[in-house]
C-alpha cells in the first residue's frame, strides 16, 4: 500500500493542514516544505490527483482555448500564463480551434467535461455561448485580447485605440496625408477598436477618412498581403500604411516585396508586434507591440486569485459561493522605432 499525507505528518511531525496546504500550492515555511519534500522522497508517496479531484471537486487543471496556436502572439501569452501556473501547481489543456466558431464550441465542451477549474480564452466566435457554462458552474473565465458584452468574466485587454492613433499620428506628423490601414475582421473586438483608433487619429488631424485607404485582412499572412495589394492597386497616391497586426504585417511586407515598392521611398510602413520581424526586415520595421509577458501574467495571476477566493469561500462553510464581479485590466503599448517611415517633411515633399 503507498504512503499517505498522514504518513508524512508522522515522519515529519507536521499538522495534516500544513501538508494539505504544501499540495494545494498554498504558502509552507521554507523549513517545513523542505521536511516534507524530504519525507515525499522517504515514502516514494505519489499524489492521485483523480482521487483528490473527486473529493475536493478540483483537478488542479486550467483549460486555455487560442484561435490559433501557431500565431507567436498567442504562444508568447501562453508561455507566460502556463509557467505561472505550473508554479502554482497547476496544470493546461491547451485547444487550438483554427478559428473556427464550431471548433471553439467543441474545445469549450470538452475542457468542461475534463472538469477543468477554468479557461483562459482568446475566443475566435462572435459569441460567448460556449463558455456560459463555466460561468453558471462558478468557474473563472478570464478572456483575452477581447470583449464580449453577453459574457460576464475577467478580460485582459490593451489600449488598441490608443496604440493605433499614435501609430497613425507618427506618420502624419511626417508629412503623410494619404494614410492606409489593413484592418481585421469587422466584428473582431480588437480590430473594431483600432481601425477607431486610425480614424480618431485622422479626424483629429482635420484629415478625412476615406473608405478606400482601408482593407481588411482575416489576421493571416494570407489576408494582409490580398490586403496590401488592394489599397495599392486602388489608391497608387498612398504615402503610408499602417498594418494592424502581426500575421497580417508580415503578408504586406512580403507583397510589398513582391510588387518592387521600396521602404520608406516609395512608401511608409507601421505594423505591428514581433520585435524579431521588425529588426530582420529591410529596412528595419518601426512597429507597435503588445506587452505578451505581462498579459499572461495577467491573465494567470486573476485567475488563481479567483480560484482560492471560492476555495476559502467553500472552507469557511459556504455551499454554494457566488461571485459575479468582473475586472477589466488594460496595458500599455509600445512602439519600437525603426526606419521604415519617411518624414516628407523633412524632405520637402509634405502632401497638400
Amino acid at each position: 500500500m503507498g504512503a499517505t499525507m498522514k504518513d508524512i505528518a508522522k515522519r515529519t511531525g507536521l499538522g495534516l493542514a500544513t501538508i494539505s496546504s504544501y499540495f494545494n500550492g498554498g504558502n509552507v515555511r521554507e523549513k517545513n516544505r523542505i521536511k516534507i519534500e524530504e519525507a515525499i522522497e522517504e515514502l516514494h508517496f505519489e499524489v492521485n490527483e483523480v482521487a483528490r479531484g473527486l473529493k475536493t471537486n478540483r483537478t488542479k487543471t486550467i483549460g486555455i482555448i487560442i484561435p490559433e496556436l501557431n500565431n507567436i502572439f498567442f504562444a508568447e501569452i501562453i508561455t507566460e500564463a502556463e509557467d505561472i501556473l505550473r508554479s502554482r501547481g497547476y496544470a493546461t489543456m491547451i485547444c487550438d480551434c483554427r478559428s473556427d466558431n464550431e471548433r471553439e464550441k467543441e474545445a469549450a465542451d470538452f475542457l468542461y467535461h475534463r472538469r477543468v477549474d477554468g479557461v483562459i480564452v482568446m475566443p475566435a466566435g462572435k459569441s460567448g455561448d460556449a463558455l456560459m457554462k463555466f460561468i453558471r458552474a462558478g468557474k473563472p473565465v478570464v478572456m483575452i485580447d477581447r470583449k464580449m458584452q453577453d459574457l460576464p468574466c475577467d478580460c485582459i485587454l490593451v489600449e488598441n485605440e490608443g496604440a493605433a492613433e499614435d501609430a497613425v499620428r507618427r506618420l502624419i506628423d511626417a508629412g503623410h496625408r494619404r494614410i492606409g490601414m489593413i484592418a481585421g475582421p469587422e466584428d473582431v473586438y480588437t480590430a473594431r477598436e483600432r481601425q477607431r483608433g486610425y480614424k480618431k487619429a485622422l479626424e483629429e488631424n482635420g484629415l478625412s477618412c476615406d473608405d478606400s485607404l482601408i482593407a481588411r485582412g482575416n489576421y493571416t499572412i494570407a489576408g494582409g498581403a490580398a490586403a496590401m495589394r488592394k489599397l495599392r492597386e486602388t489608391n497608387p497616391d498612398m504615402t503610408a500604411v499602417f498594418i494592424s497586426n502581426y500575421e497580417m504585417t508580415v503578408g504586406a511586407m512580403m507583397e510589398i516585396n513582391d510588387l518592387g515598392i521600396k521602404i520608406p521611398e516609395d512608401i511608409s510602413v507601421i505594423g505591428f508586434d514581433n520585435v524579431d520581424f521588425a529588426k530582420a526586415s529591410v529596412p528595419r520595421l518601426s512597429i507597435v507591440t503588445q506587452p505578451t509577458d505581462k498579459i499572461g501574467r495577467e491573465a494567470a495571476n486573476i485567475l488563481i486569485e479567483k480560484l482560492e477566493t471560492r476555495e476559502n469561500s467553500v472552507q469557511a462553510g459556504e455551499k454554494k459561493p457566488e461571485d459575479r464581479t468582473t475586472v477589466t485590466v488594460t496595458l500599455k503599448t509600445g512602439f519600437v522605432e525603426g526606419k521604415s517611415v519617411r518624414n516628407l517633411r523633412q524632405s520637402g515633399c509634405t502632401e497638400a
